[in-house]
């Protein structure tokens, strides 16, 4: 039996566009369970998952809520990390054997307090605006907004993940036969009160989910990171006539190319980071796809055994 890290991408539970409704949410997560229920009972599994929308949706619920002060961006994510996972758990429940045991675990990751990404918000979260909604959002919020394709969007600070508090717990669970639901949006992110005192505090960020399961993966010891996104491989040229999906490729060989810093960008650097770091191989492809990926038959897999860069 093998471990395995799965990152579910921003489909798992939200299709860009869609209504955030409890609803569609439930659909997707049930889709998702589909999609891992053959591997879970198979390997030692984790899944991570993204929650951008959703945090952007509690973010703005207390922004519009004047009576209570606001709850930081540490509080919110454990709270669609519970969401989420509890989703994704039971819905997993539903086709696994009952003896199958799935936990969904609050994950805190530590950050570096000088990580240079506070000086400046990158990350995406939350519902799209208009050029004027979103001025006038920065202005009554003290938000920082960005460009995001055609619209605005809201952004914060994405330092990367250091330490995963949870991660003797997560091995002890999944060593027992347990399937973890771990690190869900990149995690808590946590950090020291002062090089002096150890206490861990919340810090007003999130953390990118794919650099958090590389992380995640690579302290466990998994055999294999996937990350499952909504396109069915890494391409070359996207959107081009000449478009090209990468089958095999090494982690040397990507740094030849260049990705969208606020799409695959971080899932290629994960996979390349993971493949580096820990000599296995890495997988990035459609979630419907997970199962033929890890056989290498779909996907994009980033190996540093890979050879001559191949393609679909």
């Amino acid at each position: 039996m093998g471990r395995i890290v799965v990152a579910l991408g921003g489909n798992a539970l939200l299709k860009r566009g869609e209504p955030m409704t409890a609803e569609n949410q439930r659909r997707n997560a049930r889709v998702a369970a589909e999609a891992l229920a053959g591997l879970c009972e198979t390997e030692q599994t984790v899944i991570t998952h993204g929650n951008g929308p959703q945090v952007g949706l509690l973010a703005l619920q207390e922004v519009l809520n004047t009576d209570i002060e606001d709850y930081p961006l540490d509080v919110l994510v454990s709270e669609t990390m519970g969401m989420i996972g509890y989703m994704i758990e039971q819905e997993l429940g539903n086709i696994l054997p009952f003896e199958h045991h799935i936990v969904t675990l609050l994950t805190m990751i530590e950050v570096d307090p000088d990580d240079p990404a506070f000086g400046d918000p990158a990350k995406f979260i939350g519902k799209l605006y208009t050029a004027d909604q979103a001025k006038a959002a920065a202005t009554a919020n003290g938000w920082t907004m960005k460009v995001d394709g055609a619209h605005w969007r809201r952004v914060v600070p994405s330092p990367k993940p250091k330490h995963i508090v949870q991660t003797q717990a997560i091995e002890w669970l999944l060593e027992k036969g347990a399937t973890v639901i771990a690190a869900g949006g990149g995690g808590i992110p946590t950090m020291h009160k002062s090089p002096t005192d150890h206490r861990l505090i919340g810090v007003e960020a999130v953390i990118d989910k794919d650099l958090a399961s590389c992380l995640l993966a690579k302290v466990i010891g998994a055999d294999c990171l996937v990350i499952a996104t909504d396109t069915d491989a890494v391409y070359l040229d996207w959107g081009k006539p000449g478009q090209r999906g990468i089958r095999s490729i090494t982690p040397d060989a990507l740094d030849s190319y260049e990705f969208p810093a606020g799409s695959m960008g971080p899932k290629v650097e994960a996979a390349q980071d993971f493949a580096r770091a820990t000599g296995q191989r890495a997988v990035i492809c459609a979630l419907g796809d997970v199962p033929a990926a890890i056989r290498r038959e779909k996907g994009t897999t980033v190996d540093i055994h890979a050879g001559e860069t191949t393609f679909h």
